[in-house]
C-alpha cells in the first residue's frame, strides 16, 4: 500500500494561559543518555457516530488546555553555560497537524509497524538545532472509510512512554469536558546524584577484590 497524505492545516499551538511558568528544565543524567530524537506512535480510531468526532477546533482547544499543566512540552531544548542540555519552558507551543488520505483504516491490515505509517506523523527538521524544533508534533489524519490516526512525535528529553501516555489521556480527557485529574510532576531533580557522593548501601561490585594467594608448585625431575 501506498499512502497519499495531503495535508490542511498546520499550527502552533500554545498553553491557553499566559502564566505559565517560564524557567529553565534541568534534565536527569538518566534523561541526557537519550539521543534528541522524537519517538513515534500513531493511535487509529474507528468513526463513532458522534458529531465532533475528533473535530479540530476541540482538539485543539483541548491541546492548549492540557498544555498549561504540561508547560515544558510548550517548551524547547537549549544548553546551559556548560554544554548541558536542558528545556526552555519558553511556551512557544507544540505543532499540530489536519491532514486527510484517500486510504481506509482497513488497508493497514494487521497494523504492522511500516514505513506508511511515518506519514501519519509530522516530520522534524532537526538541520537547525536543538533550539529550533518543537518537542511534540501531532498529526490527525482523516481517513475516507471516517477513521482517524492521530499520530504522536515527542521528544524522549520531555517526557519517557508512561509521561506521555499521560499527556495524551489529559489532553483525551479535556477533550471531552473533563477536568485534569492526575497532575504531571515536573521536578526532576530528585533524580540528581548527591555531591558529595554519600552512598547508604554496601556495594561489593566496587571493593576491591581480595588478596590472591600465591601456590607454588615445585617439580624435582
Amino acid at each position: 500500500m501506498v499512502l497519499s497524505v495531503s495535508v490542511k492545516e498546520s499550527t502552533m499551538v500554545k498553553p491557553s494561559e499566559e502564566t505559565t511558568p517560564r524557567r529553565s528544565l534541568w534534565n536527569s543524567n538518566v534523561d541526557l543518555v537519550i539521543p534528541s530524537m522524537h519517538t513515534p506512535s500513531v493511535y487509529f480510531y474507528r468513526p463513532n457516530g458522534a458529531a465532533n468526532f475528533f473535530e479540530p477546533s476541540v482538539l485543539k482547544h483541548a491541546l492548549a488546555k492540557a498544555l498549561v499543566p504540561f508547560y515544558p512540552m510548550a517548551g524547547r531544548l537549549k544548553r546551559d553555560d556548560d554544554g548541558r542540555i536542558e528545556i526552555d519552558c519558553n511556551g512557544d507551543g507544540v505543532l499540530f497537524v489536519v491532514a486527510e488520505t484517500n486510504s481506509v483504516v482497513d488497508d493497514f491490515g494487521d497494523f504492522a509497524p511500516t514505513l506508511e505509517l511515518r506519514k501519519l506523523i509530522p516530520t522534524v527538521d532537526y538541520s537547525a538545532g536543538i533550539t529550533s524544533y518543537p518537542l511534540l508534533v501531532l498529526q490527525v489524519t482523516y481517513f475516507k472509510c471516517g477513521g482517524v490516526s492521530l499520530g504522536v512525535g515527542m521528544q524522549h528529553h520531555v517526557a519517557d512512554g508512561f509521561s506521555g501516555l499521560h499527556f495524551v489521556n489529559t489532553w483525551s480527557d479535556m477533550a471531552r469536558g473533563l477536568d485534569l485529574t492526575i497532575p504531571p510532576f515536573i521536578d526532576r531533580t530528585l533524580l540528581r546524584a548527591r555531591d558529595p557522593p554519600q552512598p547508604a548501601f554496601p556495594h561489593i561490585e566496587y571493593q576491591p577484590a581480595p588478596p590472591m594467594k600465591i601456590l607454588c608448585h615445585k617439580t624435582w625431575c
